[in-house]
Protein backbone atom coordinates (compact mmCIF):
# COMPACT_ATOMS: atom_id res chain seq x y z
CA UNK A 1 0.00 0.00 0.00
CA UNK A 2 1.35 3.39 -1.03
CA UNK A 3 0.97 5.80 1.86
CA UNK A 4 -0.35 9.32 1.42
CA UNK A 5 2.26 11.98 2.13
CA UNK A 6 1.03 14.53 4.66
CA UNK A 7 2.48 17.91 5.63
CA UNK A 8 1.20 19.64 8.78
CA UNK A 9 1.14 23.43 8.57
CA UNK A 10 1.30 24.89 12.07
CA UNK A 11 2.36 23.17 15.27
CA UNK A 12 0.20 24.66 17.99
CA UNK A 13 -2.27 22.65 20.06
CA UNK A 14 -4.25 21.51 17.01
CA UNK A 15 -1.13 20.89 14.92
CA UNK A 16 0.20 18.55 17.57
CA UNK A 17 -3.14 16.73 17.55
CA UNK A 18 -2.89 16.39 13.77
CA UNK A 19 0.64 14.98 13.99
CA UNK A 20 -0.46 12.37 16.54
CA UNK A 21 -3.37 11.31 14.33
CA UNK A 22 -1.23 11.07 11.19
CA UNK A 23 1.33 8.92 13.00
CA UNK A 24 -1.46 6.53 14.04
CA UNK A 25 -2.90 6.27 10.50
CA UNK A 26 -1.60 3.18 8.67
CA UNK A 27 -2.30 4.72 5.25
CA UNK A 28 -0.39 7.97 5.86
CA UNK A 29 3.18 9.19 6.15
CA UNK A 30 4.13 12.44 7.90
CA UNK A 31 6.69 14.14 5.68
CA UNK A 32 7.19 17.19 7.88
CA UNK A 33 5.93 20.29 9.66
CA UNK A 34 5.72 23.75 8.11
CA UNK A 35 6.03 26.70 10.47
CA UNK A 36 6.73 30.41 10.37
CA UNK A 37 10.42 31.21 9.73
CA UNK A 38 11.01 32.70 13.18
CA UNK A 39 9.59 29.55 14.82
CA UNK A 40 11.49 26.91 12.81
CA UNK A 41 14.78 27.14 14.70
CA UNK A 42 13.35 26.64 18.19
CA UNK A 43 10.89 23.98 16.99
CA UNK A 44 13.70 21.92 15.48
CA UNK A 45 15.17 21.66 18.98
CA UNK A 46 11.92 20.10 20.23
CA UNK A 47 10.95 17.97 17.22
CA UNK A 48 13.62 15.46 16.22
CA UNK A 49 11.73 12.72 14.37
CA UNK A 50 10.67 14.59 11.22
CA UNK A 51 11.66 17.73 9.25
CA UNK A 52 10.60 21.21 10.30
CA UNK A 53 10.71 23.75 7.47
CA UNK A 54 9.42 27.20 6.58
CA UNK A 55 8.54 26.30 2.97
CA UNK A 56 6.56 23.17 2.06
CA UNK A 57 8.59 22.79 -1.15
CA UNK A 58 11.52 21.63 0.99
CA UNK A 59 9.58 18.46 1.84
CA UNK A 60 9.35 17.02 -1.67
CA UNK A 61 6.08 15.40 -2.73
CA UNK A 62 3.10 16.30 -0.55
CA UNK A 63 -0.36 14.89 -1.23
CA UNK A 64 -2.25 16.82 1.47
CA UNK A 65 -1.33 19.91 3.47
CA UNK A 66 -3.30 20.00 6.70
CA UNK A 67 -3.64 23.65 7.75
CA UNK A 68 -3.60 23.74 11.55
CA UNK A 69 -3.65 27.52 11.54
CA UNK A 70 -5.98 30.26 12.74
CA UNK A 71 -9.20 30.47 10.75
CA UNK A 72 -8.67 34.04 9.64
CA UNK A 73 -5.46 33.00 7.87
CA UNK A 74 -7.09 30.18 5.85
CA UNK A 75 -8.43 32.31 2.94
CA UNK A 76 -4.91 33.59 2.25
CA UNK A 77 -2.89 30.46 3.03
CA UNK A 78 -4.96 27.68 1.43
CA UNK A 79 -4.64 28.98 -2.17
CA UNK A 80 -0.83 28.93 -1.86
CA UNK A 81 -0.90 25.15 -1.41
CA UNK A 82 -3.75 24.48 -3.83
CA UNK A 83 -1.86 26.30 -6.60
CA UNK A 84 0.95 23.77 -6.18
CA UNK A 85 -1.54 20.95 -6.77
CA UNK A 86 -1.69 19.87 -3.13
CA UNK A 87 -4.96 19.05 -1.41
CA UNK A 88 -5.71 21.13 1.66
CA UNK A 89 -7.70 20.54 4.82
CA UNK A 90 -8.57 23.27 7.31
CA UNK A 91 -10.71 23.71 10.41
CA UNK A 92 -12.18 27.09 9.46
CA UNK A 93 -14.64 27.78 12.26
CA UNK A 94 -16.32 31.08 11.40
CA UNK A 95 -19.90 29.96 10.81
CA UNK A 96 -22.25 31.58 8.32
CA UNK A 97 -21.81 33.41 5.03
CA UNK A 98 -18.02 33.61 5.37
CA UNK A 99 -17.85 29.81 5.10
CA UNK A 100 -19.79 29.88 1.83
CA UNK A 101 -17.53 32.65 0.48
CA UNK A 102 -14.45 30.63 1.39
CA UNK A 103 -15.95 27.53 -0.25
CA UNK A 104 -16.59 29.43 -3.48
CA UNK A 105 -13.14 31.01 -3.57
CA UNK A 106 -11.25 27.79 -2.86
CA UNK A 107 -13.46 25.79 -5.21
CA UNK A 108 -12.29 27.94 -8.11
CA UNK A 109 -8.59 27.70 -7.17
CA UNK A 110 -8.80 23.97 -6.50
CA UNK A 111 -10.46 23.17 -9.82
CA UNK A 112 -7.96 25.33 -11.72
CA UNK A 113 -5.11 23.32 -10.22
CA UNK A 114 -6.58 19.81 -10.10
CA UNK A 115 -6.68 19.79 -6.29
CA UNK A 116 -9.20 19.31 -3.49
CA UNK A 117 -9.89 21.59 -0.53
CA UNK A 118 -11.87 20.37 2.47
CA UNK A 119 -12.93 23.28 4.67
CA UNK A 120 -14.37 23.55 8.18
CA UNK A 121 -13.13 20.05 8.96
CA UNK A 122 -13.18 20.17 12.74
CA UNK A 123 -15.85 18.87 15.09
CA UNK A 124 -17.91 22.08 14.92
CA UNK A 125 -18.23 23.02 12.17
CA UNK A 126 -17.41 19.55 10.90
CA UNK A 127 -18.67 16.31 12.37
CA UNK A 128 -21.33 18.15 14.39
CA UNK A 129 -22.61 19.50 11.06
CA UNK A 130 -23.16 15.90 9.97
CA UNK A 131 -25.00 15.13 13.24
CA UNK A 132 -27.29 18.13 12.71
CA UNK A 133 -28.03 16.91 9.17
CA UNK A 134 -28.82 13.39 10.39
CA UNK A 135 -31.28 14.83 12.92
CA UNK A 136 -33.01 16.78 10.16
CA UNK A 137 -33.25 13.59 8.09
CA UNK A 138 -35.22 12.02 10.96
CA UNK A 139 -37.27 15.14 11.77
CA UNK A 140 -37.31 17.65 8.88
CA UNK A 141 -39.40 20.17 10.83
CA UNK A 142 -38.31 21.35 14.27
CA UNK A 143 -35.63 23.15 16.23
CA UNK A 144 -32.04 22.06 16.88
CA UNK A 145 -30.16 23.51 19.85
CA UNK A 146 -26.37 23.22 20.05
CA UNK A 147 -24.85 23.72 23.49
CA UNK A 148 -21.04 23.92 23.73
CA UNK A 149 -18.88 23.41 26.78
CA UNK A 150 -18.05 24.21 29.36
CA UNK A 151 -14.60 24.13 27.86
CA UNK A 152 -11.80 25.93 26.04
CA UNK A 153 -12.67 27.16 22.56
CA UNK A 154 -9.59 27.02 20.33
CA UNK A 155 -10.92 29.49 17.75
CA UNK A 156 -12.03 32.05 20.31
CA UNK A 157 -8.76 31.73 22.21
CA UNK A 158 -6.72 32.36 19.06
CA UNK A 159 -8.89 35.37 18.28
CA UNK A 160 -8.18 36.93 21.68
CA UNK A 161 -4.43 36.27 21.36
CA UNK A 162 -4.38 38.30 18.14
CA UNK A 163 -5.66 41.44 19.88
CA UNK A 164 -2.94 44.07 20.52
CA UNK A 165 -1.81 44.07 24.15
CA UNK A 166 -2.65 40.43 24.84
CA UNK A 167 0.38 38.39 25.91
CA UNK A 168 -1.60 35.20 26.46
CA UNK A 169 -5.27 34.26 26.75
CA UNK A 170 -7.86 31.55 27.11
CA UNK A 171 -11.54 31.69 26.19
CA UNK A 172 -13.97 29.38 27.97
CA UNK A 173 -17.39 28.67 26.46
CA UNK A 174 -20.19 28.17 28.99
CA UNK A 175 -23.60 26.88 27.83
CA UNK A 176 -26.68 28.79 28.97
CA UNK A 177 -29.09 26.33 27.34
CA UNK A 178 -31.29 26.43 24.22
CA UNK A 179 -28.21 27.11 22.08
CA UNK A 180 -27.17 30.27 23.94
CA UNK A 181 -23.68 30.72 25.40
CA UNK A 182 -21.52 33.08 27.38
CA UNK A 183 -17.79 33.52 27.00
CA UNK A 184 -15.43 33.75 29.95
CA UNK A 185 -12.11 35.21 28.78
CA UNK A 186 -8.90 35.39 30.80
CA UNK A 187 -6.14 37.61 29.44
CA UNK A 188 -2.54 38.16 30.44
CA UNK A 189 -1.54 41.68 29.36
CA UNK A 190 1.64 42.95 27.80
CA UNK A 191 3.31 45.79 29.68
CA UNK A 192 1.91 49.23 29.01
CA UNK A 193 -1.55 48.23 27.80
CA UNK A 194 -4.84 49.30 29.34
CA UNK A 195 -7.06 46.40 30.42
CA UNK A 196 -10.34 48.21 29.77
CA UNK A 197 -9.38 48.92 26.16
CA UNK A 198 -8.30 45.33 25.61
CA UNK A 199 -11.53 44.10 27.18
CA UNK A 200 -13.62 46.24 24.84
CA UNK A 201 -11.63 44.99 21.85
CA UNK A 202 -12.39 41.39 22.86
CA UNK A 203 -16.11 42.05 23.28
CA UNK A 204 -16.33 43.79 19.89
CA UNK A 205 -14.46 41.08 18.00
CA UNK A 206 -16.75 39.15 15.58
CA UNK A 207 -16.06 35.94 17.51
CA UNK A 208 -17.60 37.47 20.66
CA UNK A 209 -19.91 40.33 19.71
CA UNK A 210 -23.08 38.18 19.60
CA UNK A 211 -22.53 36.51 23.00
CA UNK A 212 -22.48 37.58 26.63
CA UNK A 213 -18.75 38.00 27.27
CA UNK A 214 -16.84 38.53 30.51
CA UNK A 215 -13.14 39.42 30.41
CA UNK A 216 -10.76 39.06 33.37
CA UNK A 217 -7.12 40.07 33.75
CA UNK A 218 -4.85 37.43 35.31
CA UNK A 219 -1.13 37.15 36.02
CA UNK A 220 -0.60 33.71 34.48
CA UNK A 221 -2.93 32.21 31.86
CA UNK A 222 -1.04 28.92 31.64
CA UNK A 223 -2.23 28.00 35.15
CA UNK A 224 -5.82 28.04 33.82
CA UNK A 225 -5.46 26.01 30.64
CA UNK A 226 -7.52 22.84 30.25
CA UNK A 227 -8.11 21.90 26.60
CA UNK A 228 -11.18 19.79 27.33
CA UNK A 229 -14.42 20.74 25.60
CA UNK A 230 -17.75 19.24 24.61
CA UNK A 231 -21.09 19.59 22.90
CA UNK A 232 -24.70 18.60 23.51
CA UNK A 233 -26.95 18.74 20.43
CA UNK A 234 -30.72 18.42 20.87
CA UNK A 235 -33.52 18.38 18.32
CA UNK A 236 -37.26 18.31 18.88
CA UNK A 237 -39.25 18.05 15.72
CA UNK A 238 -41.70 16.36 13.41
CA UNK A 239 -41.42 13.14 11.37
CA UNK A 240 -44.12 13.18 8.70
CA UNK A 241 -47.19 14.26 10.73
CA UNK A 242 -45.89 12.93 14.08
CA UNK A 243 -44.75 15.58 16.55
CA UNK A 244 -42.52 15.47 19.65
CA UNK A 245 -39.69 13.48 18.02
CA UNK A 246 -36.68 14.00 20.33
CA UNK A 247 -33.04 13.16 19.76
CA UNK A 248 -29.72 14.02 21.41
CA UNK A 249 -26.00 13.78 20.74
CA UNK A 250 -23.41 14.38 23.47
CA UNK A 251 -19.63 14.48 23.18
CA UNK A 252 -16.89 15.35 25.69
CA UNK A 253 -13.41 15.56 24.18
CA UNK A 254 -9.88 16.86 24.39
CA UNK A 255 -10.40 19.62 21.86
CA UNK A 256 -7.09 19.61 19.89
CA UNK A 257 -7.02 15.81 19.65
CA UNK A 258 -10.59 15.62 18.32
CA UNK A 259 -10.03 18.47 15.86
CA UNK A 260 -6.74 16.98 14.69
CA UNK A 261 -8.28 13.55 14.13
CA UNK A 262 -11.18 14.93 12.11
CA UNK A 263 -8.73 16.89 9.93
CA UNK A 264 -6.67 13.77 9.29
CA UNK A 265 -9.79 11.78 8.40
CA UNK A 266 -10.76 14.61 6.04
CA UNK A 267 -7.30 14.42 4.44
CA UNK A 268 -7.99 10.75 3.67
CA UNK A 269 -11.40 11.66 2.21
CA UNK A 270 -9.92 14.47 0.10
CA UNK A 271 -7.92 11.95 -1.93
CA UNK A 272 -11.17 10.25 -3.04
CA UNK A 273 -12.91 13.39 -4.37
CA UNK A 274 -12.91 15.17 -7.72
CA UNK A 275 -11.15 18.59 -7.81
CA UNK A 276 -13.04 21.29 -5.97
CA UNK A 277 -13.88 22.51 -2.48
CA UNK A 278 -16.04 20.56 -0.06
CA UNK A 279 -17.49 20.79 3.43
CA UNK A 280 -17.81 17.56 5.41
CA UNK A 281 -21.52 17.42 4.59
CA UNK A 282 -20.72 17.00 0.90
CA UNK A 283 -18.44 13.96 1.28
CA UNK A 284 -19.68 10.37 1.81
CA UNK A 285 -18.98 9.45 5.47
CA UNK A 286 -17.33 6.17 4.46
CA UNK A 287 -14.58 8.12 2.65
CA UNK A 288 -13.25 9.43 5.95
CA UNK A 289 -12.61 5.99 7.45
CA UNK A 290 -9.58 3.79 6.87
CA UNK A 291 -10.25 0.23 5.76
CA UNK A 292 -11.66 -2.01 3.06
CA UNK A 293 -14.91 -0.55 1.74
CA UNK A 294 -16.84 -3.84 1.73
CA UNK A 295 -15.75 -4.66 5.26
CA UNK A 296 -16.71 -1.17 6.43
CA UNK A 297 -20.15 -1.54 4.87
CA UNK A 298 -20.60 -4.92 6.52
CA UNK A 299 -19.57 -3.47 9.88
CA UNK A 300 -21.40 -0.14 9.76
CA UNK A 301 -24.58 -0.93 7.82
Amino acid sequence: MQKSKIAVVGYGHVGQGVVDAVLESPDMELVGIVELPHVVGSLKEKVKDFPVVSDVRELGRVDVAILAIKSRAVPEVAPYYLKMGMNTVDAYDIHGESTLRLRADLDRVAKENGAVAVISAGWDPGTDSIIRAVMEIVAPKGITNVNFGPGMSMGHTVAVKSIPGVKDAISITVPKGMGLHKRIVYVELQDGYDFEKVSEAVKNDPYFIADETHVFCVENVKNLIDVGHGVHIERKGVSGKTHNQKMEFTMSVVNPAATGQVMVSAARASLKQKPGCYTLLEIPPIDFIYGDREKLLLHLV
